[in-house]
């Protein structure tokens, strides 16, 4: 069979290694997913992810004409979010009725200048 750009194919999984799955597409071409393409953010451990003989719908990245290698895609056919754990939205407790602003500022720093004042006279005595 004839392998394209952007074709979308269903193959078994044949071997993984450190750097990506072999993914065999028919009995005599094989693919490969890169780590890169086996999902959206960290990858932690592809064995722990993948099993031999898994089957797989994978999207054609790339095919070479010189080597026959084909590169293979995960992550293309799903979106970020159907990948990634959910994360729980934060929510910082803060009330919003008290509208301090620059107001205790205002109020102390006459204070602290005469306060300050004070001191640098004390010290030129």
């Amino acid at each position: 069979m004839v392998y394209r750009i952007g074709q979308k194919v269903t193959g078994t999984v044949t071997g993984i290694q450190p750097y990506g799955v072999f993914v065999a597409l028919d009995e005599s071409v094989q693919g490969l997913i890169h780590i890169s393409e086996c999902g959206h953010g960290f990858v932690k451990a592809l064995d722990e992810q993948f099993t031999v003989g898994q089957q797989l719908d994978v999207l054609v990245l790339d095919v070479d004409e010189y080597t026959h290698k084909i590169s293979l895609s995960l992550r293309a056919l799903h979106k970020a979010q159907d990948l990634l754990p959910q994360r729980a939205k934060k929510h910082y407790w803060t009330n919003r009725r008290i509208q301090t602003g620059f107001a205790p500022i205002a109020e102390r720093l006459p204070g602290w200048t005469k306060a300050a004042i004070e001191e640098l006279n004390q010290r030129g005595k």
